[in-house]
């Protein structure tokens, strides 16, 4: 069984710890579910000021079980979710809402990531999203900027076990961000697989992970930062074992990194290595750890290099605190608001269109899921905010177009796995439901319905009478509520519904139901039909 080892300095509440109930209304926990380790931070926001009151790592090394065909491997995710099942005890009493767990390169890369996913939300106890390298990137920087606030222009880097994250901003605010593919897993199983450590082998990775890295010259250029920080499992490994050794007093330079791989090189196998600081879990992957430092410092004229504080789960944890007192506090802002205004502006979307579609689908859902989460609401609020992106492509199967863009596109604060829902959100927006493998869950039903419904009503893009139209639910049968003379007024909205409850009526999904109204067809040029 992998250990489990409390960070150092830590931070405990006693009283919380004896009792979870005590203090859930005020804490948090995040998990960080990365290729070499994965971590749980319970924490919390004592006037605007982080708090840890606990911190479990286990070395797992799901990044190791993925072979050559991107199949994580049975015993990697074996080990992966006995650690999920012991962090799940940890996180006994928790509301669901306290807790965000996260997934990096390794289920980013992962063929059967979906089959893994499913039993680790089991083993855990709460859903999992994988996050894409920018979103890991942005938390990482949000992580530091919360525990180490600074003015200085920053880059701030993270090593992990197949990713390399490099972010530049200011204070609180992220202003580029990109994710490479090498990391200290993946080169050390292509070039130290042997445990054998020598020059040539140390020449081949850093020319590796110089080509990789070699992209993000230009925008992470020194020109562009005052201070570099890195953020990492492998950054503070070396930054212990510096300072351990009298090298330095922990801080990174490309001549002491040079004495490390000479050390390496000297010892000539990971079993012989004795280097001051450095634990046994992290040996086999020192080597690629190390590569990739000297090549980022030497690449990028980083002639410092200092450990910070911050990391991605500090990241998650303080934008799981911001979401959260944006419930109660109207003029917090959800990050994700802003990377929607951002789409929308990419994709040249119709605003006023979007805002009609919006309140009318929201509408519709308090009245068919009025006990429905938060999220649940906001999701169908964006999925209505950017169901017309796909425009800016073709009119034609637009909503095929928007559910790619949505999907694929760097959208700062969503998880690859809420991407992926409202991908399919905005697929259902119109034709057939079959192709939606989601519509088995019946919260994203009511969303897909509520949207449906709100498209045609809006479809004559002008605002519309909210009050007009009613759903009446009990059970899995809705009963559409039309005004006879607005029916009478709107006949080709009527025909839309109708057409509607036909499509529901060969999907199974659920029954849509619309009572006979009074709409003669030879008045229907008297009105102006919408």
């Amino acid at each position: 069984m992998a250990r489990i080892e409390p960070a150092v300095p830590i931070e405990r509440d006693n009283l919380a710890m004896r009792d979870p109930l005590l203090h859930a209304s005020r804490t948090l926990a995040a998990i960080d579910m990365g290729s070499n380790s994965f971590r749980l931070e319970v924490g919390r926001f004592d006037e605007g000021r982080y708090r840890r009151l606990d911190y479990l790592k286990e070395t797992v090394r799901l990044g190791g079980g993925l072979d050559e065909n991107g199949l994580l491997s049975g015993e990697a995710a074996q080990r992966g979710l006995a650690t999920l099942a012991r962090f799940a005890q940890r996180l006994a009493g928790f509301a669901p809402e306290r807790v965000r767990a996260v997934a990096t390169q390794t289920l980013r890369e992962a063929r059967n990531r979906d089959e893994f996913l499913l039993r680790a939300r089991t083993a855990l106890g709460h859903p999992i999203e994988v996050i894409s390298g920018r979103e890991e990137a942005r938390l990482i920087y949000a992580g530091v900027a919360q525990l180490q606030p600074s003015n200085r222009r920053r880059l701030v880097l993270d090593i992990g076990g197949r990713s390399t994250e490099l972010v530049l901003g200011r204070a609180h605010r992220p202003s580029a961000a990109e994710s490479f593919q090498v990391g200290s897993v993946g080169l050390s199983m292509r070039y130290f697989a042997d445990g054998r450590l020598t020059a040539s082998a140390f020449r081949a990775a850093q020319i590796a992970a110089g080509a990789e890295l070699e992209e993000g010259i230009a925008l992470f250029r020194r020109d562009r930062w005052d201070e570099a920080l890195g953020s990492s499992g492998t950054v503070g490994a070396v930054a212990q074992l510096l300072a351990a050794a009298g090298v330095t007093d922990g801080r990174l330079t490309p001549a002491a990194l040079a004495w490390c791989i000479e050390r390496c090189i000297e010892a000539g196998h990971v079993d012989a290595l004795k280097l001051p600081g450095v634990k046994d879990e992290r040996r086999p992957v020192i080597a690629g750890g190390l590569s990739v430092l000297y090549t980022l410092l030497v690449q990028f004229g980083i002639d410092t290099l200092q450990p910070a504080k911050g990391a991605l789960r500090h990241g998650v944890i303080t934008e799981l605190h911001e979401r959260l007192w944006g419930l109660n506090a109207p003029r917090s802002h959800d990050v994700r608001q802003d990377a929607v205004r951002d789409l929308q502006r990419r994709f040249s979307v119709d605003v006023e269109q979007a805002r009609r579609v919006r309140s009318v689908a929201l509408a519709r859902f308090a009245e068919v899921a009025p006990l429905a989460d938060e999220e649940a609401r906001r999701e169908l609020a964006w999925a209505a905010e950017l169901h017309e992106a796909g425009m800016v492509v073709s009119h034609h199967d637009h909503h095929r177009h928007c559910s790619y863009l949505i999907g694929r596109a760097d959208a700062a604060g969503f998880s690859q796995t809420q991407q992926r829902r409202l991908a399919e959100l905005v697929l259902g927006q119109r034709g057939g439901l079959k192709k939606l493998p989601s519509l088995a869950d019946e919260g994203f039903t009511w969303q897909v319905l509520c949207l449906r419904l709100a498209v045609i009503e809006c479809h004559a893009r002008e605002d519309v009478d909210r009050h007009a139209v009613h759903l009446r639910r009990d059970g899995r049968r809705v009963q559409l509520i039309v005004a006879d003379d607005w029916a009478a007024d709107h006949p080709r909205t009527m025909y839309l519904l109708r057409e509607e409850v036909s499509v529901w009526t060969r999907s199974g999904g659920l029954e849509l139901l619309l009572p006979d109204q009074a709409f003669p067809g030879d008045k229907s040029s008297q009105h102006r039909g919408s």
